[in-house]
């Protein structure tokens, strides 16, 4: 069965603790469209409380269970009802994808004084002082947990950075300890050398801490019986890290823990490659070269060459590592890394990662079940959101999951239209695709000599007309301008 994940949140998501109740509300639906897996929000304490998107990490052992950070649930619910999410995707066979944040804590309980040196915010790797003391919030008590689960206090010698120094201005200071006298190894040369990211850094060379997080991940799957990780932020952390912790992991839960990695790095294949390099293939990455493609196509309408569009990207050099995407909760507009596909082309961005071989297709929440949000722009007006549905998504899903299998023809040759065929197998039958950013198109294409004589019609009921297939297996298919269809046997 061709596997489908969603990201079931965005960051805008409802508070209130109401999305573990629709997880698990939704969970015999997304079984029945064709998801399997689910990737859910970071499910801890963070500093921001019940209003945090969780990228803040405060408290990884509060699945919204002790009173911390203003009040017991998080964001998205209570403990109790995370787990009673997990268990009812699981009743209907969809894997459990976590999001994990390592990289950084937030949310200090008590102030610490050690000696540091600030770096260039440009290039990290370059002092600006001598030695010298600040106080900052690097002491984490975890007073409403009372000790529960773990009783391991994070203190100055857990981080190898902090952004905050009491009395003087916000600026990147790297702390003196044991554990080395610069940043740990990352992939690439971004700012010279991108550890830090925010907050307190976590440092990988402190073995107390590797054995605390280690001693996490078992716990949290003990708690929550996960199917897989989402990583944030691996291009600040050292790969020789999650190396390490994904083989425990793996080791201590006897399962084959899925892992995604979020090395965004668009346009640039190269890092990409590193890190997989890196980390000798113990996780998968976003193919963000492969989003970066699409928002091109997207801005540069019938001026992109359609051919071009999966040049340069994971899906291409390592499909087998590749999950793809058509959006993020960092990609939305008004968000950081804010890179929207327009609206016309987004059904031809899921058509690209559901119906091809290669590649693991990623389902961003909006995309399905549409969202409204207000946030300022980086101009500080007030901006009103609305990201509706991608028109036949739902059935676009279930043809992937009854359709897109067997061998793959490409039909590649013309800048403003391409299509592709999959021939299906002996419990499928199969799909063509054709996709054009211009006029509308017809393009012959070859699915196979099996459907000698049947009818296919287009799924996305562009065209009321079936397209019947000769005796030698090849059918005049076709699409509207700017749009795509997606033909499927009649029987």
């Amino acid at each position: 069965m061709n596997g489908t994940m969603i990201q079931f949140f965005h960051w805008y998501t409802e508070g209130n603790g109401k999305l573990w109740k629709e997880v698990k509300e939704k969970a015999q639906y997304l079984s029945e469209i064709g998801i399997t897996s689910v990737w859910l929000p970071p499910a801890y304490k963070a500093d921001g409380g019940g209003y945090s998107v969780g990228y803040d990490p405060y408290d990884l052992f509060d699945l919204g269970e002790f009173d911390q950070k203003g009040g017991i649930p998080t964001k998205y619910g209570t403990k109790q009802d995370y787990i009673e999410a997990t268990q009812a995707l699981h009743e209907h066979g969809i894997r459990v994808i976590v999001d994990v944040v390592l990289n950084h804590k937030a949310g200090g309980d008590e102030k610490e004084t050690f000696n540091v040196v600030q770096v260039d915010e440009n290039d990290r790797n370059r002092g600006v002082s001598e030695p010298f003391e600040i106080t900052s919030y690097t002491k984490f008590n975890f007073d409403g947990r009372q000790n529960k689960y773990s009783d391991f206090k994070w203190d100055f010698t857990c981080f190898s950075g902090v952004s905050y120094a009491e009395g003087k201005d916000s600026g990147i200071y790297r702390i003196i300890t044991d554990y080395g006298d610069n940043w740990e190894n990352v992939v690439g040369f971004e700012k010279g050398n991108y550890d830090y990211l925010m907050y307190n850094d976590i440092e990988f060379r402190n073995p107390y801490v590797v054995g605390e997080l280690n001693y996490w991940g078992k716990w949290y799957h003990d708690q929550i019986k996960f199917d897989g990780v989402r990583l944030d932020a691996v291009k600040h952390i050292s790969p020789e890290f999650y190396k390490q912790w994904l083989y425990t992991l793996r080791e201590n839960t006897g399962k084959n823990i899925f892992a995604v990695g979020e090395y965004w790095a668009p346009g640039k294949i190269d890092l990409l490659k590193a890190y997989l390099d890196a980390t000798d293939g113990c996780m998968s990455l976003f193919d963000s070269s492969l989003h970066h493609n699409f928002v091109e196509a997207s801005n540069a309408g019938n001026q992109y060459d359609l051919r071009n569009i999966f040049n340069n990207t994971l899906t291409t050099l390592r499909p087998d590592k590749s999950v793809t995407v058509t959006a993020n909760h960092d990609t939305m507009p008004l968000q950081a890394l804010e890179a929207p596909l327009q609206d016309w082309f987004k059904p031809i961005a899921y058509a690209f990662i559901l119906f091809r071989q290669d590649g693991y297709p990623c389902i961003f929440y909006p995309d399905l079940f549409g969202a409204k949000y207000t946030d300022k722009g980086t101009d500080g007006n007030d901006y009103e959101i609305e990201l509706f549905k991608v028109g036949y998504l739902e059935h676009m899903i279930k043809a992937r999951t009854m359709h897109a299998y067997g061998f793959q023809r490409d039909y590649f040759e013309d800048a403003n239209c391409v299509g592709w065929t999959r021939e299906g197998d002996e419990e499928h039958s199969g799909i063509a695709i054709l996709i054009s950013n211009k006029d509308a198109y017809t393009k012959p294409m070859e699915i196979g000599k099996r459907y000698a004589g049947k009818e296919f019609y287009d799924l996305l009921e562009h065209n009321n007309e079936p397209v019947i297939i000769d005796e030698n297996g090849w059918g005049d298919f076709n699409c509207p301008a700017g749009g795509v269809s997606a033909w499927i046997c009649k029987e």
